[in-house]
């Protein structure tokens, strides 16, 4: 159980780390608009993958499978952005994938074993 709970610490710690360096490279090179929606994306990300951590956490013990209920953050967000001119898809969507490029970084780190 402890491996997992450092598992979570990491990816959640190297998501906020490529969460801030993408949200100032996009505030440099587009809008101040545009890396908040960034930002925006990412924070449901992170909750996505909190959500998922504890769905995971109760298999076993509670639960016979993860469901997919952690989803709907992103999907109401997603329908929220749609409707709101001040937000933007495209940003929010990339940044909801920021975790994954966590779980990518990850991966590497462990398969080159740095």
């Amino acid at each position: 159980m402890r491996e997992y709970v450092q598992l979570q610490q990491e990816l959640l710690t190297v998501t906020l780390i490529i969460t801030g360096i993408v949200f100032f490279s996009i505030w440099i090179f587009y809008t101040l608009n545009t890396a908040l929606n960034y930002v925006i994306g990412a924070c449901t990300g992170v909750v996505y993958l909190k959500m998922l951590a504890r769905s995971v956490e109760q298999l076993g013990r509670q639960k016979e499978k993860v469901g997919k209920s952690q989803l709907a953050p992103f999907v109401g967000l997603i329908i929220v952005a749609s409707q709101v001119d001040q937000l933007q898809i495209m940003p929010i969507f990339f940044g909801f994938l920021t975790y994954k490029a966590a779980v990518i970084v990850y991966m590497l780190r462990t398969l080159f074993d740095v």
